[in-house]
């Protein structure tokens, strides 16, 4: 799990037959299974605020806590582990333990006591360090849908941006733009 990072990514959708051609490149790597809990509150306050907030567990055992907040290139992405304790009382209960992402949300004058888990969405991720970046292929599983992305995390973003889209090239693969996780689940409710 990372700690406090500004994350800069790109990202395309991809056809089951992409997925399945680009998992020749992750035969060493064993699968994780994530599930994202994405929290929001009927007034959709995190989405007005443009930020997203969730809890993902890791192979339903470890889980930590996100919440991406927009910069002008990427999005400062703050992390915080959870115990299986704190993890259960926010599905549970929409309790939220305290520390820098709870201080933040009250900062920004977010309505703590109206947040609720509003769904969940389980992907098998298969993630390695290539040459270009940290390279992720998913395939997500949400409301009897199922979708295939590739992202790259990257450091600097145009050279990121360049190398991504040369390796969708080297691998015959159109660039398809795709909306986050978040987008694409809220989409659904």
């Amino acid at each position: 799990m990372k700690m406090n990072h500004l994350e800069i990514e790109f990202k395309t959708m991809l056809t089951k037959e992409e997925h399945d051609r680009l998992l020749q490149l992750f035969a060493d790597i064993t699968p994780v299974s994530q599930t994202n809990y994405y929290i929001e509150s009927d007034q959709q306050s995190i989405r007005h605020a443009r930020m997203a907030f969730r809890v993902r567990t890791f192979n339903h055992r470890e889980a930590e806590l996100t919440l991406k907040i927009p910069q002008e290139v990427g999005a400062l992405e703050l992390n915080q582990n959870l115990t299986s304790e704190e993890t259960e009382n926010i599905l549970q209960y929409n309790t939220f333990p305290a520390g820098e992402i709870l201080d933040t949300l009250i900062q920004k004058g977010l309505p703590i006591q109206d947040l609720k888990v509003l769904g969940s969405l389980e992907t098998i991720r298969y993630e390695k360090e290539d040459e270009i970046g940290l390279l992720a292929l998913d395939e997500s599983h949400y409301f009897g849908k199922t979708d295939f992305e590739l992202e790259v995390e990257v450091e600097n973003f145009e050279k990121g941006k360049e190398n991504f889209l040369d390796f969708l090239k080297q691998h015959k693969i159109d660039y398809k733009p795709g909306k986050s996780k978040i987008a694409r689940f809220s989409e659904n409710l």
